[in-house]
């Protein structure tokens, strides 16, 4: 069943963008997309919203950062969330022993792309080795970026966040391995949250829109799809390159 017809105030405009994971090349076409609505379409207050997952897996990781951080889209309000992988490039930074389990979902290529050879999982050597280099190779700035991304969003009858809510408890209540890391409970839940959640993490061939919530991770790692959801007043669309 699809999402009901949830509003915006009168005057904004709200582009939320899935999960990149290092696309740069679809990043850059979707920016240009939003960039041509914005145009043909302007409002008061257009805000464009990232879901989390900027790294990992695809092959820019460092690019899409440096974009993120150098080039955003003008005139626009910017909301950048926390996804779990970069929770795990942080872990990652603290403590090697949470390298294996990054390297297994694609901190491999996020290495490679700040200039620091992907150690086995299996080689403690290796990976002291490859946190020391990361450490050293990956910017203040993005390291700071990383730092003071936030979990949750909320706009009008909306609430942004990278995975999802946890059934049954109070958005102020929700905990954070569940906002980042949370699946099933959340995807097959029939629960009402409040407000309709807009997600990412979980892919799908095409957005899934649902009654409680609307999901839009379209794996650009994978699929070339990376996919941004437009609201706006009581209508929702999609772009996607």
């Amino acid at each position: 069943m699809e999402a009901p017809n949830s509003a915006l105030a009168p005057g904004i405009r709200i582009y939320a963008i899935g999960d990149i994971h290092g696309c740069i090349t679809p990043l850059r076409k979707l920016h240009q997309l939003i960039r041509e609505h914005s145009v043909a379409q302007p409002v008061a207050r257009n805000v464009v919203i990232y879901l989390g997952d900027y790294v990992d897996r695809g092959p820019d990781s460092r690019g899409v950062v440096d974009l993120l951080l150098s080039e955003p889209l003008p005139t626009f309000e910017h909301v950048y969330l926390k996804g779990n992988h970069e929770e795990a490039v942080l872990r990652f930074l603290e403590d090697e022993n949470n390298g294996p389990p990054w390297l297994a979902y694609g901190g491999d290529v996020t290495l490679s792309s700040y200039g620091v050879r992907p150690p086995q999982a299996s080689d403690l050597a290796g990976l002291q080795r490859a946190r020391s280099e990361f450490e050293r190779q990956f910017p203040s700035e993005h390291r700071a970026f990383f730092n003071r991304l936030p979990l949750v969003h909320v706009e009008g009858d909306y609430v942004f966040v990278h995975a999802g809510l946890k059934p049954g408890v109070p958005l102020e209540s929700q905990s954070e391995d569940d906002l980042l890391w949370i699946r099933d409970e959340f995807l097959c839940s029939n629960a009402e949250f409040g407000r309709i959640v807009v997600h990412g993490h979980s892919i799908t061939e095409t957005p899934a829109v649902r009654r409680n919530r609307i999901g839009i991770d379209t794996g650009a790692f994978a699929s070339g799809r990376l996919t941004c959801l437009v609201l706006e007043g009581t209508s929702r669309s999609f772009l996607a390159t």
